[in-house]
């Protein structure tokens, strides 16, 4: 006997969850940001370190994360959504959460900074590959994010080898502070972006 196999059909969502992820990523910029380039709070104080790591894992992390596996069941399992430039908004913040979690773990912990410079290459070039496919979408905002993104990654590149390399390290992390606080205001901005266009019917650029 065979049993035929159910054929479920989901409608396709209008409402996919970026602005979850602008939110999540661009706090975590902005708490980060503050912290390198105006040094407050200061790093020596243990508790500092711990609240900034538990902002970390909670915010740009899972928020991150959560929006990134659903974008891909939505794309591939579920069919709810089908636009192509979505697979790399999946792969962006998928990737991004879980390096926050690790991100956020290793400063609770104290880890060297240097283990994060294979990190920053890695994080570089999937940076470079959403400024091209979003731009080649003709999504200059987004591909704009990207291009801040990059920038974040070069900065901490540099920043990394600070216990090495003490003078280039301190310039590299106001750098990377900079760039941490105007991406994180860009993402604010895509955050508004989204929520606007999508229930008051807005036409911010997006």
């Amino acid at each position: 006997m065979s049993i035929p196999a159910a054929v479920v059909t989901l409608p396709t969502t209008p409402f996919p969850p970026i602005a979850v992820g602008f939110m999540g990523l661009g706090t975590g910029y902005l708490i980060y940001g503050t912290q390198e380039l105006f040094g407050f709070p200061s790093r020596g104080d243990e508790g500092v370190d711990y609240g900034t790591g538990i902002w970390g894992i909670w915010m740009p992390g899972f928020m991150q994360f959560f929006t990134g596996i659903f974008l891909f069941l939505a794309l591939t399992l579920f069919g709810t959504l089908a636009s192509p430039p979505l697979y790399m908004t999946a792969l962006a913040f998928t990737a991004y959460g879980v390096h926050w979690v690790a991100m956020g773990w290793n400063r609770i912990h104290g880890v060297d900074p240097r283990v994060n410079v294979g990190m920053t290459v890695a994080f570089m070039l999937i940076s470079i590959l959403g400024i091209i496919v979003f731009f080649k979408a003709h999504d200059a905002p987004v591909g704009a994010l990207f291009i801040g993104l990059l920038g974040v990654y070069v900065a901490d590149f540099f920043a990394s080898l600070k216990p090495n390399l003490p003078g280039v390290g301190e310039v590299a992390e106001k750098v990377l502070g900079l760039f941490h606080l105007g991406t994180g205001f860009w993402l604010m901005y895509l955050m508004f972006a989204t929520v606007l266009n999508f229930t008051l019917k807005y036409t911010l650029p997006l």
